[in-house]
């Protein structure tokens, strides 16, 4: 069974190191760890962020893979109608039995230009330009791994006390990591609006090699979204958006709906339903892998919390019941003043 759960960790680490970054099924959540330029792009004076997702539990049971994420971001007003913002976002993301894991963190700017409008108005367009600079680290649990050399043959089983004749290090070196982004975003009324955004990560190429001597850049990682707002009365919208993204050799895009509705009361309470889906191509044949994602928000005034769950098909439906990823998030955005009151798409 060990040497079972051994060939598995093993076949996810060769994964990991080829794959993308760990995200999140409810990237419009997680603001920070998606977009740089999304720093400062709400409607309050600051906002926190805590997501969680757990994946895999199907699979690996007590040694799912866990990705952690907080962010904190806040703005300030420049001149008449501009803004900066800055904050930070870090994520911790454990995967496997061998515990490969991955612990980054960033400060975050990013400035706001008003292209037309007034914070009067609810007719505005932003540019927004923002980027990240910050550290990150790799790390493995050796304890949980044995290697060819460890397997006794005239036993047919493993001895742990053996030298395993790998030239490994505990933890990568801790490398700078930066990363950049661009979003616009245009208002029509307080429930249309329009954003579209791109964001490059690891522009540097960071160095996450075990091992002493060649290096092991990180592949940078290229993402577009686009989204919005269309109502279909006071109390109900529609928030379609279509995220995209890329990193060596891997492609995930995930695509979809939550439908909004209201009670318009001045303590405005608002509950969201949507469907999701995933699509990411197989290493080997290139063809797409599909997600079904199912979303539950609950608005409360300054809190959103949001709830989902992957339902896994294609290839992956078999071997893992269909059961794929849960994931929670939490946003509280605390109200600004009237002077720093900036009109923002919902997400």
């Amino acid at each position: 069974m060990r040497s079972i759960f051994t060939l598995i960790a093993l076949c996810f680490f060769g994964f990991l190191a080829e794959a993308q970054d760990p995200h999140y099924a409810q990237f419009y959540a997680a603001p920070l760890q998606t977009n740089p330029a999304m720093t400062g792009v709400h409607s309050g004076r600051f906002r926190v962020a805590l997501n969680y997702r757990d994946q895999w539990s199907s699979v690996l049971d007590n040694n799912p893979f866990r990705t952690v994420g907080a962010s904190f971001d806040i703005r300030h007003r420049v001149g008449r109608s501009d803004y900066i913002a800055y904050g930070f976002n870090a994520l911790r993301d454990e995967a496997g039995p061998a515990n490969y894991t991955r612990t980054s963190g960033h400060l975050n700017l990013a400035f706001l230009k008003q292209l037309n409008g007034s914070r009067y108005r609810t007719n505005d367009q932003f540019l927004v330009a923002g980027a990240q600079v910050g550290l990150g680290q790799h790390a493995l649990d050796y304890n949980n791994l044995w290697f060819s050399n460890q397997f006794d043959t005239g036993t047919s089983s493993v001895d742990q006390s053996l030298a395993s004749g790998e030239n490994f290090d505990q933890t990568s070196s801790a490398y700078l990591d930066i990363n950049a982004g661009l979003l616009y975003y245009a208002l029509f009324g307080d429930n249309a609006s329009l954003y579209i955004g791109g964001a490059l990560h690891h522009i540097n190429g960071p160095n996450l090699s075990f091992r002493p001597g060649p290096s092991e850049p990180i592949y940078m990682r290229w993402l577009t979204q686009i989204g919005g707002e269309i109502p279909f009365s006071d109390e109900m919208s529609l928030l379609p958006a279509v995220i995209v993204q890329s990193q060596g050799p891997s492609f995930t895009t995930i695509f979809g709906a939550n439908l909004r509705f209201t009670n318009r009361d001045w303590r405005e309470v608002a509950i969201r339903a949507g469907v999701w889906t995933q699509l990411s191509n197989e290493l080997d044949s290139g063809s797409a892998v599909p997600t079904y994602i199912v979303t539950s928000i609950l608005e409360m005034g300054r809190l959103n919390i949001g709830l989902s769950y992957d339902v896994n098909a294609g290839t992956l439906s078999q071997p893992t019941n269909s059961r794929g990823a849960f994931e929670i998030s939490l946003i509280y955005v605390h109200p600004s003043e009237r002077r720093e009151r900036v009109k923002c798409p919902k997400f």
